[in-house]
């Protein structure tokens, strides 16, 4: 029981001090998660990283109280769940409300215009330096090359063309395309041995 609280509490200051530090949303806090739970707490390995990203990118909500709602779980169950997903929320909301209290006067503040702006060019660099962490960390394989190529085209070309296409559907079309090799796979190999 003791372990199992101690945990419960490494989560929640994990995923707090994860929360406090991270602009830009959930996209940008993906390099954060991954030095905090690969790298500094080694909770998790790369490969089970990227799935936990895809299970909370795939799933509805926001990628960071997914994330931290998984990892709490598979670290402590459901109280672990509870004090991860806490723990990343929490300073969002006391920011927000605080904010929210005196937003007019503080967006009159010449200062606080330039911290945002500067802050927006730190959030793009976050957002790309966990993009190419997870494209290193992605098995090398023909299907997921195909698959992503195939997406970064798709995205180039209907964001030159000014066309709307929700990002849901990519992450549909990609997970039908995985189950459909895998199911592919799975029937080959049953043909074989049976043959």
């Amino acid at each position: 029981m003791k372990e199992r609280m101690r945990i419960m509490v490494g989560l929640f200051f994990t995923m707090l001090k994860i929360g406090l530090f991270t602009f830009g949303g959930g996209y940008a806090m993906i390099a954060l998660l991954e030095n905090e739970l690969v790298q500094k707490k080694a909770w998790m390995d790369k490969d089970s990283f990227l799935d936990m990203v895809a299970i909370s990118e795939s799933t509805p909500g926001s990628i960071a109280v997914n994330a931290a709602t998984y990892i709490g779980y598979r670290m402590a169950g459901v109280g672990g769940s509870v004090a991860a997903t806490v723990g990343v929320c929490l300073p969002s909301f006391v920011i927000i409300y605080a904010l929210s209290l005196f937003l007019d006067a503080f967006l009159a503040v010449p200062y606080v215009a330039y911290a945002f702006r500067g802050i927006q060019v730190c959030v793009i660099y976050l957002i790309l330096s966990a993009g190419i962490k997870m494209l290193k960390g992605i098995r090398k394989t023909p299907f997921s090359i195909v698959i992503l190529s195939a997406v970064f085209l798709c995205m180039l070309t209907l964001s030159l063309l000014a066309v709307s296409f929700s990002t849901v559907l990519y992450i549909v079309i990609c997970g039908v395309l995985g189950i459909s090799l895998y199911l592919l796979q799975t029937i080959r190999g049953k043909g074989e041995r049976g043959s």
